[in-house]
């Protein structure tokens, strides 16, 4: 897959993941998140790098919450938390039947890049979407999302699954507890990927 400004060939003929995509578990999910493309209104982009969740430690479905009640009662809806006091973070609930959510911690930009970088107030595109709470403000994505369904105007679509050797894992960042998981999957190579470790 080539990047930087990649469109894919076949995206006249991409198709939304349905809700049923994300009924499997977070960590098996994750990595098949990789290569899809996100899209919020007026910006889409590559999915270059996410995290899972479950109930481990790290996870705000370790205990259950209202903020993180929408980790058990759904998947395929989008879990948007304010974090710091001044970031959004965009998360996708998985697990039907259990507790689970995949965090995009990265995309590379694809369209709208000018809305991006005036959202973000830079113009260093490698910079704009290279972490999850630069990937919510510049793709203009806020609270109000928060338990909207993977639909519509706020949509995932479909691309060829990238191959293992393609795939980078690790453990989590910014974390202090579960950082033995390896849940945590990017593209190597990517320049979009919001830390350096392949």
């Amino acid at each position: 897959m080539a990047f930087l400004f990649y469109i894919p060939p076949y995206a006249a003929f991409m198709k939304r993941l349905l809700q049923s995509w994300f009924v499997g578990d977070a960590v098996a999910l994750a990595p098949k998140l990789l290569g899809k493309i996100i899209k919020y209104r007026d910006c889409s982009g590559i999915i270059v790098e996410t995290e899972a969740y479950t109930t481990d430690p790290a996870s705000h479905g370790y205990r259950i919450t209202p903020r993180s009640q929408i980790m058990r009662d759904t998947y395929g809806k989008w879990y948007v938390y304010f974090t710091y006091g001044m970031h959004f973070c965009a998360n996708i609930t998985t697990n039907k039947g259990g507790i689970g959510a995949v965090l995009i911690r990265a995309v590379e930009p694809l369209v709208g890049t000018e809305k991006m970088e005036e959202r973000r107030g830079i113009f260093e595109v490698q910079n704009l979407t290279n972490g999850p709470a630069k990937f919510c403000k510049a793709f203009g994505i806020t609270k109000a999302e928060n338990g909207l369904p993977i639909a519509g105007d706020f949509s995932i679509y479909d691309a060829p699954e990238l191959s293992a050797q393609e795939i980078g894992i690790s453990s989590r960042i910014g974390i202090s507890q579960g950082i033995d998981l390896p849940w945590r999957f990017y593209i190597k190579g990517n320049p979009f990927v919001s830390r350096k470790s392949n």
